[in-house]
């Protein structure tokens, strides 16, 4: 098992200044090319320590949910909960701000920011000012400038297209909301529907009539697009429609309930999110479960190496889903 001592003879320091790196200890002064030289042989030698997570204080943990709608708000809810718990385990000090505070509100003194939800080009402007050290969860608003951890819809998107032409469906729908443009406030196609359009534009199964946009990812537009579709295409309905998100889902099933369609039967339903809600909706819902603590998870990995380990170069971070089949489909 390597040692301390290995370690420092392979980069020739000392054993002291190798556990004084090794420990995060910002007395030490070593430049940084040493700095990472110690991190390497540390990692080509295997060298295991005893996990002591050094202090990380002065974070701003900015809670931008943008919808208050009750299951919209559980999977923002759920993420902020979820770091919060993490980020004690680990030894990181958040401070708390929320959308009604205002951007204004975030301390001059922040070291970093961890940002969960939407924000507007105007608010990333001002980050910039306090902290060039942020990491999105859920959205990656300005790449060039600050990490993200993300869920993969592209791939989730994709992947259900997959399988709705791998069971023979030949009539696919969609069923969605928008994004918007951080510059402009102005709606613009969200990665779903891209992805969707793209995928099934591959399999020759794109049709315009069946793609339906929501203003809002909540219940009650779900219920409203269910209906509409209902209305627009009667006996042309899809056999299967690819859905954004479990709230729009929910909202979709109460229409679609009430109006006697068979569900799977007659028209299947494939969602992405797998909120709690999902599992008691009738029927249960088929869906993509997106892993909250592992995006956590890597949010608070990319802070460590930013604080810890001096990384100024971005990254975003795509987390794939896992598939949860119901009786939606």
């Amino acid at each position: 098992m390597a040692t301390i001592k290995d370690i420092a003879l392979k980069v020739g320091v000392s054993s002291a200044a190798v556990s004084r790196v090794l420990n995060y200890d910002e007395g030490i002064s070593v430049n940084e090319e040493t700095r990472q030289a110690i991190f390497r042989a540390a990692e080509e030698l295997n060298y295991k320590k005893k996990t002591i997570n050094p202090k990380i204080e002065d974070v701003a943990l900015l809670y931008w949910s943008r919808n208050q709608e009750e299951f919209e708000d559980i999977y923002y809810k759920t993420i902020r909960q979820e770091l919060e718990k993490q980020s004690k385990e680990r030894n990181i000090k958040l401070t708390r701000y929320n959308k009604s505070d205002g951007i204004k509100a975030v301390g001059k003194h922040s070291r970093a920011f961890i940002g969960i939800g939407w924000f507007n080009m105007e608010e990333i402007n001002y980050l910039k000012k306090i902290t060039p050290h942020g990491i999105f969860i859920d959205t990656s608003p300005d790449e060039s400038s600050f990490d993200s951890v993300r869920p993969n819809l592209d791939s989730i998107v994709t992947q259900i297209v997959d399988y709705f032409v791998e069971k023979g469906h030949q009539n696919l729908g969609f069923i969605g909301g928008t994004d918007f443009d951080i510059n402009t406030g102005k709606p613009v196609m969200d990665v779903r529907e891209w992805s969707f359009r793209e995928s099934a534009k591959y399999y020759n199964r794109l049709n315009e009539k069946n793609i339906f946009i929501a203003d809002t990812f909540s219940v009650d537009e779900g219920y409203r697009l269910g209906m509409k579709a209902i209305k627009e295409l009667g006996e042309n309905m899809p056999t299967a429609f690819c859905m954004a998100s479990d709230t729009l889902t929910v909202g979709v099933l109460q229409a679609f309930n009430e109006k006697g369609w068979d569900i799977p039967k007659r028209v299947a339903f494939y969602s992405i999110n797998n909120i709690s809600i999902a599992q008691y909706v009738s029927p249960p819902l088929t869906t993509f479960h997106i892993d909250i603590p592992l995006m956590c998870d890597a949010a608070l990995n990319l802070l460590a190496e930013r604080i810890l380990k001096g990384r100024n170069i971005t990254k975003t971070v795509y987390i794939n889903g896992k598939a949860v089949f119901r009786k939606s489909c």
